[in-house]
């Protein structure tokens, strides 16, 4: 976690409250070091800006991560009808090869 860059991107936020990209990126820094932070975040985005695509994949890893299987679970399927309704393939085969990665280790 790099503080330099936390303190950047919160002020640019200061600015622009509601620019999901900065949300995204603030959580996304918190991750390297403060979960509960980069929770905060992913969830704020999850709320207000639900048609972020970004956010699903990090938010489902990260629910993964707490050991959270049903949120983790509903994230990657929000995410991937999300990045359909969007036309965003890319982000797309990347949920659906997350998910499907997430759904096999489940089985160990």
């Amino acid at each position: 976690m790099h503080a330099e860059r936390i303190i950047q991107l919160k002020q640019f936020l200061e600015k622009d409250p509601d620019d999901p990209f900065l949300l995204y990126a603030l959580a996304t820094e918190y991750m390297k070091g403060d979960t509960e932070k980069a929770r905060f975040y992913y969830e704020k985005l999850l709320r207000e800006h639900p048609s972020y695509v970004p956010t699903y994949y990090h938010a489902a890893a990260l629910y993964a991560y707490l050991e959270e299987q049903e949120k983790a679970a509903a994230t990657y399927l929000k995410g991937i009808e999300t990045a359909k309704l969007a036309g965003d393939s890319h982000a797309l085969r990347e949920l659906q090869s997350a998910y499907a990665n997430w759904q096999f280790e489940q089985e160990d």
